[in-house]
């Protein structure tokens, strides 16, 4: 078995073990069985945080330690003719080609091939590297909620490979913090009779990392769906008694529905509207979504905000930004601060929206944040935000960079490029906790990543493992 096909192994072994946000427990318990199985000694935290803490191998017992991290959960995005449960049900992986892709289901690619390779790595006799500190962190994908509590003394290396990024042949040095807000409307609710009911669902977007694809003029549902309401209401005044939009806080809106009363007889009108602005839909965010569809039918009339407060809700989702916000004045092509409007549901007569705020420089973070939350308050609604979690700052004098660059040069040739991301990654966050920690982010090319089309390039499998082989026996 050559390394790719080891490493893919181990991969879909992972991938049979359920692994969303929160839910890591199983395949903590599974890593910790194999270390067990190894006699490699390993320690869990009180937030769920694994570290395996692999000897050097024969002759390698001086050189620093390494620590190789990545994190156990997934973002869970289905299409919405699946019927995979993602508590109970394996990731099934296809091979297309040069590519890996799951079925109808996010891959988990995004990190599951971090796990992978570190397993390869230690598994593979042949393997010379010195004392290894393999991190596994709980819950990156809602906040980086693991990373947040790693205490000081749980890692002991100074020199970290993230294993999060996802495109290779380059080593990322630097990215975007992030920060959520959460604002609740509430709305009136009343029984209505003698009114017609409809139901409007926004689907076929291609969605996306609302960090990384930001800036692709991907649309979101959840602003599409505002905007068909807003030219509805227009019409005649509408009575929300449902709305749903968005799964993730750092997934672009793929799908989103809502269904309302208004006064009968504007059937006719309302499709003819719905249809032309699809086509200007269509029209703007050509060429990327060419399946985007709006579909408007009859349905069955229930309980409905009352027309003022619908106005109210529909206009709170106008305000809300979405997208990037600006582009950096010192990089060229690179998104300095952007938001992601990603979750809106009417729960128990309560609009709640959900917006993913990310920057490289905090203060305009907090700008936006202070912003959105202004947006919210002058709705009435009461408004909250976490704590932001903090960017990693670049270290162009890093010394691991200059030796992974010409390690990457001595294995391949060429030069990798080196490059800020504006999706989140922990390193921020570990720098904080772990001071003087010396740090850079590389992995396998993953496209779409937290959407259904996320799919991971086999070749570049390869050419990782390629790398930190040769990375692990420089170190004496």
């Amino acid at each position: 078995m050559n390394p790719t096909e080891h490493v893919l192994a181990i991969f879909e072994r992972l991938s049979a073990i359920p692994r969303g946000s929160g839910r890591e427990e199983q395949v903590s318990l599974w890593l910790q069985g194999l270390a067990r199985e190894s006699g490699i000694p390993c320690a869990v935290d009180p937030a769920g945080n694994l570290i395996i803490r692999v000897p050097a191998t024969p002759g390698r017992e001086s050189a620093p330690v390494i620590v190789l991290q990545g994190h156990m959960d997934m973002v869970c995005e289905k299409t919405p003719d699946s019927l995979h449960d993602f508590t109970k049900d394996p990731i099934r992986c296809i091979v297309a080609g040069d590519w890996l892709h799951a079925d109808h289901t996010t891959l988990g690619a995004d990190n599951g091939i971090a796990i992978a390779l570190a397993l390869a790595l230690v598994g593979d006799p042949s393997v010379s590297h010195p004392p290894l500190e393999l991190l596994f962190t709980v819950e990156e994908e809602v906040g980086l909620g693991g990373a947040h509590l790693l205490q000081p003394g749980f890692v002991t290396g100074k020199i970290l490979v993230n294993l999060d990024s996802e495109d290779e042949g380059t080593f990322i040095i630097g990215c975007a913090g992030g920060q959520s807000t959460q604002i609740h409307l509430p709305l009136s609710f009343a029984e209505i009779s003698g009114m017609d009911a409809f139901h409007l669902e926004v689907s076929g977007l291609h969605g996306g990392h609302s960090g990384v694809d930001i800036q692709k003029h991907f649309a979101s549902a959840n602003k599409l769906l505002a905007r068909v309401l807003d030219r509805l209401q227009k019409i005649t005044p509408l009575g929300l008694v449902s709305l749903a939009g968005g799964t993730a806080h750092n997934a672009i809106s793929r799908q989103a529905e809502a269904s309302f009363v208004c006064a009968a007889g504007q059937a006719a009108a309302f499709e003819q509207a719905v249809q032309s602005f699809e086509a200007i839909l269509r029209n703007e965010y050509d060429p990327m979504e060419t399946s985007l569809t709006l579909t408007l039918t009859p349905a069955q009339p229930g309980p409905a905000a009352s027309p003022a407060d619908t106005a109210r809700a529909i206009s709170l989702l106008m305000a809300l930004p979405h997208g990037v916000a600006e582009m950096s004045g010192t990089v060229s092509g690179f998104v300095e601060l952007s938001n992601n409007l990603s979750y809106v549901e009417i729960k128990d007569s309560v609009l709640t929206t959900i917006t993913s705020q990310r920057s490289t420089v905090m203060s305009r973070m907090e700008e936006l944040t202070t912003r959105i939350e202004a947006i919210g308050h002058l709705a009435g609604a009461q408004v909250s935000s976490t704590k932001a979690y903090p960017g990693w700052q670049p270290n162009l004098e890093s010394a691991l960079l200059t030796r992974s660059i010409n390690t990457y040069k001595n294995v391949f040739g060429r030069s990798p490029d080196v490059s800020l991301i504006h999706g989140g990654l922990e390193c921020g966050t570990i720098g904080i906790i772990y001071p003087g920690m010396d740090m850079i982010s590389l992995g396998a090319t993953i496209e779409n990543p937290h959407s259904p089309n996320e799919r991971m390039n086999i070749p570049s499998i390869g050419r990782v493992w390629q790398y930190l082989v040769a990375f692990l026996a420089n170190y004496q």
